[in-house]
C-alpha cells in the first residue's frame, strides 16, 4: 500500500514546528488514501526517553500510524546491501578527508558551491593504502545536478556531489538510509520541512541509481521564532510539555496548529486542501 511517513530523530522532545510538520504529513497521507508510517531515524544522536515522549506527543495531538514503529538502527543490513550494489557497479570510492580539509580544499572544476570537490576520487591504490584514517564511502556521482518536482515549490534543480553513503564510523549516512527506507517501505509521498528541499535532488538521484521509485515531494514552510529563525527549544515554551505547564492541553495545541494552517480544528481532514496551504513560514511568538 502506498504510504506517507513522519521520521523524527530521537534527539529531544518535538517542538511545535515538528508537530506541525507531522500533522501535515499525516493530513497529506490520510486525505489521499495512503497509509502513514512512523520511522525513528536513530542512526545519530539519541537522547534517552526521547522516542517514547515523541510518540506520546504525536498520539496526544491525534495522529495515528499503520504498523509497528520502524527504527533505522535495526535496518543496517538493508543499507549494507544497497552500498554493496553500488560498489559492485563501480559507483563508490573511499574518502579520507576531514570536514576541515573539505572546507579548506580548492574547488574542483565539477564542484559547485559547497559541494565535495572530489579530493579522494582519483586516489591510486598506493595512495589509499598510505592513509591511516578510517575512510568514509562516497557515491561517485556522474551528474552535478538533478531535478525534482515538489507539490509546493514546483520544479527544483539541485546540486548533486559525491555525497557520503557510509560515514567513517561505519554508520550509514542520512541520504543513503532515507532513500533505502522509503523504497523498502513503499513510501511514495514525502512531506517534510522546506529546509530539506536542497537534499531532495541527491536523494532522488540515488533512488534512480538503486532503481527505486522517486516519491512525490511536498516541502512545507517551517515554524519560525519572532526573529525569523527556525523554531527551537531555546525559544521558550515550544514543546507540548511546555504548553501544558502554561495550561494548554493537547487539544489546544492541535487547535493552534490547525489555525496556523488555516484549517477547521474540528474537521481537519475535511477542510485540508494542499493547494490552499499557507506558503509562508508560521511565526510563533512565545
Amino acid at each position: 500500500m502506498p504510504a506517507g511517513r513522519f521520521a523524527p530523530s530521537p534527539s529531544g522532545d518535538l517542538h511545535l514546528g515538528n508537530l506541525r510538520t507531522a500533522l501535515l504529513a499525516w493530513l497529506f497521507a490520510r486525505t489521499t488514501g495512503r497509509g502513514f508510517i512512523m520511522r525513528i531515524e536513530d542512526l545519530d544522536r539519541v537522547k534517552s526517553g526521547a522516542e517514547a515522549r515523541q510518540l506520546a506527543d504525536l498520539r496526544a495531538i491525534g495522529l495515528d500510524w499503520d504498523g509497528p514503529v520502524v527504527r533505522q538502527s535495526e535496518r543496517t543490513a538493508l543499507y549494507d546491501d544497497a552500498i554493496d550494489r553500488l560498489t559492485a557497479a563501480g559507483m563508490t570510492y573511499e574518502c579520507f578527508c576531514t570536514r576541515r580539509e573539505i572546507l579548506e580544499a580548492p574547488s574542483a572544476p565539477h564542484a559547485l558551491g559547497g559541494a565535495y570537490p572530489g579530493t579522494c576520487r582519483g586516489l591510486s591504490p598506493v595512495e589509499r593504502s598510505a592513509k591511516t584514517r578510517p575512510p568514509a564511502l562516497r557515491l561517485k556521482s556522474d551528474v552535478t545536478e538533478f531535478s525534482i518536482t515538489d507539490m509546493i515549490h514546483g520544479q527544483f534543480n539541485g546540486q548533486v556531489d559525491d555525497f557520503v553513503l557510509r560515514r567513517a564510523d561505519g554508520v550509514a549516512a542520512y541520504n543513503l538510509a532515507v532513500v533505502v527506507d522509503d523504497g523498502e517501505q513503499g513510501i511514495d509521498q514525502v512531506v517534510r520541512g522546506d529546509d530539506l528541499l536542497a537534499s531532495s535532488p541527491r536523494q532522488a538521484y540515488l533512488s534512480s541509481l538503486l532503481e527505486l521509485p522517486t516519491p512525490t515531494y511536498a516541502h512545507v514552510p517551517l515554524a519560525l521564532n519572532s526573529q525569523g529563525k527556525r523554531l527551537a527549544k531555546r525559544d521558550g515554551a515550544v514543546t507540548l510539555a511546555d504548553q501544558a505547564a502554561m495550561g494548554l492541553g493537547p487539544h489546544d495545541v492541535r487547535r493552534m496548529l490547525a489555525e496556523s494552517l488555516e484549517l477547521d480544528p474540528s474537521d481537519l481532514l475535511g477542510t485540508f486542501d494542499p493547494a490552499r496551504l499557507p506558503t509562508t513560514p508560521w511565526i510563533f511568538e512565545t
